[in-house]
């Protein structure tokens, strides 16, 4: 084992102030009276991770339901959070991207082709849990090819990405004949499970909560998010200290396959037919949830926590226009100033930090 491998093991591990995240180390107490790693981490979570989002939406939700009650309503939050689902898991992996200066464009087109690669297969009379997991292997498969564009080829990503987003489409299209893949075995515990509800909440409403636990893990705790964190705080240094980018690169493309897979076989649970057109814009939604939820445009830093509450948000203020009667049209209008505010506002942080740490440079 290298040196630099224990090094990357050691600053991924460290529950201390040490790791890189947000760009930067963070302050700590010293060894006496130091937090605990799990009270460290609880306090970073809540105050880095998620805190501005979330308060976002809940003030966003009270003030709709204020005006609107039924807004409020149990059922209205579970089809809120129901529709949430398949962007936020998107844009978990998306988070990863970002915060390594990388993006793919394909997801929505991932998406969409997994969940008519698995329909068809369904269709075609294949157990449905094994024609899922074929169907996030594809996808997986789908980030491979991604990957081998972006790192063999030497295409930039947004290049080659915006590529295969229509390759990927068409595809789709292509395999269901530009019609609605039907006659599924609905009676099968696939989409009586994985389309139903588990203690009043959708079962995909419960994955995505599992999703969020295991890549924060990944992000936080693993060589893996360490190596992604630094390639996007400082690329060279990185480099400098023994982290393969180019490998780094491969497995964070598949991994956003394999999310996208995921994301599209819970579709197909829920809407229990195959439309080749579903997912269409995904992509810049997950990109929108990723920064509106604190991931950096920047690199160097991501939440994956922020970003699926970002999704959220998304989802909030698309449904919220139908309560006040204005046209669905105007949603896409919406979710751009949202954009728009949500990255005015990490600038002027951004900037207002910049001054301070400048004065205090300078002992004013």
């Amino acid at each position: 084992m290298s040196a630099a491998s224990e090094s990357e093991r050691a600053v991924a591990a460290a529950p201390g102030p040490g790791t890189v995240s947000g760009g930067g180390s963070t302050s700590g107490e010293g060894s006496s009276g130091a937090p605990g790693p799990a009270r460290y981490w609880l306090s970073r979570f809540l105050r880095v991770e998620c805190l501005s989002v979330l308060v976002a939406t809940l003030v966003l939700g009270a003030f709709i339901g204020i005006l609107h009650p039924d807004f409020l309503s149990s059922s209205q939050i579970r089809d809120v959070l129901q529709q949430s689902v398949y962007v936020a898991i998107l844009a978990s992996g998306m988070a990863f991207l970002l915060a390594m200066r990388e993006i793919d464009l394909s997801v929505g087109s991932i998406f969409g082709l997994t969940l008519i690669i698995a329909a068809l297969l369904m269709q075609g009379g294949m157990n449905p849990w094994i024609a899922a997991l074929i169907g996030i292997a594809c996808a997986g498969g789908m980030g491979l090819v991604n990957a081998v564009l972006v790192q063999v080829i030497a295409i930039p990503a947004i290049v080659a990405t915006l590529a295969t987003l229509s390759m990927y489409r068409g595809l789709a299209l292509a395999l269901s004949h530009g019609q609605q893949v039907t006659k599924l075995p609905f009676g099968n515990s696939f989409f009586t499970f994985l389309g139903g509800k588990q203690f009043g909440i959708p079962v995909s409403v419960w994955g995505m909560i599992l999703i969020a636990i295991v890549m924060t893990a990944i992000l936080r705790l693993t060589p893996f998010g360490y190596r992604v964190r630094a390639i996007g705080s400082n690329p060279e240094a990185a480099t400098f200290s023994g982290i393969s980018i180019p490998r780094v690169r491969v497995q964070a493309l598949v991994m956003m396959g394999i999310l996208a897979g995921i994301a599209g076989i819970f579709g197909l649970a829920f809407f229990e037919s195959g439309e080749p057109n579903i997912g269409s814009g995904f992509e810049f939604e997950a990109i929108a949830a990723a920064v509106i939820g604190g991931t950096s445009l920047r690199g160097g830093n991501a939440t994956v926590v922020g970003a699926m509450i970002g999704a959220i948000l998304l989802t909030e203020v698309s449904s919220g226009l139908v309560y006040f009667n204005v046209p669905q049209n105007w949603s896409a209008f919406a979710t751009g100033a949202v954009i728009l505010v949500a990255v005015s506002l990490d600038s002027i942080v951004r900037l207002r930090g910049r001054r301070s740490a400048q004065r205090g440079g300078l002992g004013l």
